[in-house]
């Protein structure tokens, strides 16, 4: 995920003004250091590991405040929510953000993105063809990671390692 700039924050902090407004709700200090904290991240993350950097910063915000101020960023379009196939909800920003897609290693739980124009001309290609109004998608691939360090594979790998009976003849 590419490093955010001043001018995304800006602008996600005028749209959630502006979205707190229309809906009524309050523009409280802590909603904005937890959009900040959120356009200050580079990864994809958890209520609870949101919630414990930002309590690791000195931030007086409650759990509660990170689960309600999470869904109202959701609902306003500068978060994103994903359900990776776990019991976990994962976040990550998605205003100023090209659309991407993700590979998760189901050893050691990496999330890794990619994007492909390729995926955008077959939801564009669908979409015509269907007569259908594509707002956005969701693709996930699933599998083991080689990389060197995927830490849960190599556990495996060492239990099989040592389980292994040298068998002469």
């Amino acid at each position: 995920m590419p490093a955010p700039t001043q001018t995304n924050l800006d602008a996600a902090q005028m749209i959630f003004r502006a979205y707190l407004e229309r809906k009524g709700l309050r523009k409280t200090p802590e909603r904005f250091a937890i959009l900040e904290e959120i356009y200050n991240r580079q990864d994809h993350f958890d209520v609870d590991e949101l919630y414990i950097s930002m309590k690791n910063k000195k931030y007086r915000v409650s759990r509660a405040t990170v689960y309600n101020t999470l869904d109202v960023l959701v609902d306003c379009d500068l978060v994103t929510k994903h359900q990776f196939g776990r019991n976990l909800a994962q976040y990550e920003k998605s205003y100023g953000f090209r659309q991407h897609d993700h590979l998760i290693c189901t050893d050691c739980h990496k999330v890794m993105e990619f994007c492909d124009p390729r995926v955008q001309n077959i939801q564009n290609m669908v979409g015509d063809l269907l007569k259908f109004n594509v707002m956005h998608h969701s693709l996930i691939f699933y599998g083991s990671c080689a990389r060197d360090r995927c830490e849960n594979r190599q556990d495996a790998e060492k239990d099989t390692q040592v389980m292994q009976v040298p068998v002469e003849g």
